[in-house]
């Protein structure tokens, strides 16, 4: 009669330990979990590493065109592991000669022109319909 208690705060700590175990990485079962589980990873990331990783996810997910690939590709990885792969399909694409990378001297830099075209874009003013759409007036 003890060991049912007993069997089942085991079994409940097990679960709660493999469920807990794969918060840093990348759930690869679906396109759906991979995109919820990147968008977690890169909100708790560091500021500054935030477009490395989302530029690198969506670089693998640019190099490899079939969806199951791609999903055995990043199940598991951790933020560090997918920057590094963006990183190095980056090289492999400069080297190729892919015009879009080649305008970019470094990795650095290309994350640095990222950045600026985000700032640039979140400070662009409203055009006149956006403006009226944000007004407190009613017609009455």
């Amino acid at each position: 009669m003890k060991i049912f208690p007993t069997l089942i705060v085991t079994i409940g700590c097990m679960t709660l330990l493999t469920a807990c175990n794969k918060g840093n990485e990348i759930a690869g079962r679906s396109q759906d979990s991979a995109s919820k589980s990147a968008r977690y990873l890169k909100d708790r990331l560091p500021a500054d590493q935030r477009l490395a990783f989302e530029v690198s996810f969506f670089t693998i997910r640019d190099s490899i065109k079939d969806g199951s690939a791609f999903l055995k590709a990043v199940d598991g990885k951790t933020p560090a592991q997918i920057i590094e792969k963006g990183k190095a399909i980056y090289t492999e694409r400069k080297m190729a000669g892919v015009a879009e990378y080649l305008k970019y001297a470094t990795w650095e830099e290309m994350l640095a022109s990222f950045t600026k075209e985000r700032v640039a874009q979140s400070i662009q003013p409203l055009d006149a319909r956006e403006k009226q759409a944000h007004t407190v007036l009613y017609k009455l």
